[in-house]
């Protein structure tokens, strides 16, 4: 079973890891955020080793990006990043799980203070 994990954030300024530039974690005592990342950092080995991560990528500045929605007989083009929302997507992982469940195990590390993160199968 392929699935996405969608990390949705508001990091300013916009920046990557995305949790370091949001209020949430820069809010954390130093040492929790510290154990948070040592715990983040493991999991990625771990679903690597294990070949469950396939991959995944850091998406740039939302300001940068351009929308494309149809319009009539033709698509309309303009600025982004979206439409009345202040969270924007800010990276994804793509997995290869035996189960739900384990995906949903997986997920569980990605999520983080300030963060919204959405775990969605593949068609």
């Amino acid at each position: 079973m392929k699935y996405v994990i969608l990390i949705h954030s508001n990091p300013q300024p916009w920046g990557h890891p995305t949790g370091e530039f949001v209020a949430e974690t820069k809010a954390m005592d130093p040492a929790q955020r510290e154990r948070n990342n040592a715990e983040w950092e493991g999991l990625l080995e771990q679903i690597s080793a294990s070949g469950e991560l396939l991959g995944g990528e850091a998406l740039g500045d939302p300001a940068h990006s351009t929308l494309f929605r149809w319009e009539g007989e033709a698509p309309l083009v303009s600025e982004g990043p979206y439409a009345e929302t202040k969270e924007h997507l800010a990276g994804f992982f793509l997995l290869e799980v035996e189960s739900a469940e384990r995906a949903i195990e997986i997920t569980r590390g990605f999520s983080g203070p300030g963060e919204t993160v959405e775990l969605r199968p593949l068609w």
